[in-house]
């Protein structure tokens, strides 16, 4: 990691820049969260709506106090056990902190990257935090490459720094702290078992039945019913209903694409002349590869891409998450 690529963006950040980068998650696009200029300079890049907040990126712990104007007990324990990593802790918000992070509300979401490359760049940023979205175009598929960023990006921001592919290719998984009982607002990285590990089975709470847009809900990152979304139109099918449906679509003339876990389809009837892509059948490795996935799809024009269905369990509870919005709106037919 040359250490100058590091400085030069550190000064670029103080000096109001925009810098990209790489966490375990996803690609960020990086702003100082104490300049607001800066920072509405990252909505701007990304035509990110302004009630839509941020998530302030910290080099440890320690920083939470100058954001956070109360941290329950609950919050230091998940901090000591899961910071830094894949977890965002929304907390009551200081008066000091510009709202224009918050998307106007009285809670900010933070978190510590595990991502030696942006705890570097943390470190060397200073004291402050890093307002830091996701390194994309509001609503469609987070970076998890630097050719990602790139491409959709150029040279409008001021730096790209390169940290490889990401560890896991979801976002982080958001925790309102801002009520008695911890509660999951987006699923993500950090599997939910993990979470009642260390709290107990009910000592968190998350319904993902329910959805997250209620009025006493704080906004938080992701939780739109339709994000993470490519340009190509999804729909999600159980295995056995893609024949079917791929029948349908290709007798209207449209040029489609089927998207499914490395496992075996003969004897499923699917033709033959059918574009098939494969993700791994193991969660972990599935999810990593996903949004990578979706955008070297969009690159063929499909008018449509049929997806085969994950199972329906707790440890797909972030992919089928990414997968119900990227496709909102669109059929979805049974469960693996």
């Amino acid at each position: 990691m040359p250490n100058k690529l590091i400085t030069l963006a550190a000064a670029r950040l103080r000096a109001g820049g925009v810098v990209a980068f790489p966490t375990e998650t996803v690609y960020g696009l990086g702003a100082d969260a104490r300049n607001e200029d800066a920072v509405r300079r990252v909505f701007d890049l990304k035509e990110r709506p302004a009630d839509h907040p941020l998530i302030v990126h910290l080099a440890e712990a320690s920083q939470v106090d100058s954001w956070a104007s109360e941290i329950p007990q609950t919050a230091r324990r998940l901090m000591a056990r899961f910071w830094p990593g894949p977890l965002t802790l929304v907390l009551p918000a200081r008066d000091d902190v510009p709202r224009v992070v918050t998307g106007g509300q009285d809670s900010v979401a933070l978190r510590t990257p595990n991502h030696p490359m942006a705890q570097a760049l943390l470190r060397e940023f200073g004291g402050g935090g890093l307002a830091a979205p996701s390194a994309n175009r509001f609503g469609r598929v987070s970076p998890t490459e630097t050719w990602h960023v790139r491409s959709v990006f150029g040279i409008q921001v001021d730096q790209i720094l390169d940290g490889g592919p990401c560890r896991f290719g979801l976002e982080s998984t958001i925790v309102s702290l801002l009520e008695e009982r911890p509660r999951v607002l987006r699923p993500g990285a950090l599997p939910l078992s993990a979470l009642r590990a260390e709290l107990g089975m009910d000592g968190i709470e998350y319904d993902p039945s329910s959805g997250s847009a209620t009025p006493s809900t704080p906004r938080v990152p992701g939780a739109l019913a339709a994000h993470y979304a490519p340009a190509t139109p999804l729909e999600i099918h159980a295995i056995e209903a893609l024949p079917a449906r791929a029948t349908t679509l290709l007798d209207q003339g449209l040029r489609i694409a089927v998207l499914r876990r490395n496992r075996n389809l003969r004897g499923l009837g699917l033709p033959p002349s059918l574009p098939q892509y494969l993700l791994p059948a193991r969660v972990e490795n599935y999810a990593r590869s996903l949004y990578a996935r979706l955008r070297e799809l969009d690159r063929f024009a499909f008018d449509c891409v049929l997806i085969e269905a994950p199972p329906d369990d707790e440890t797909w509870w972030a992919v089928n998450d990414r997968l119900a919005r990227a496709a909102h709106g669109q059929p979805r037919r049974g469960r693996a």
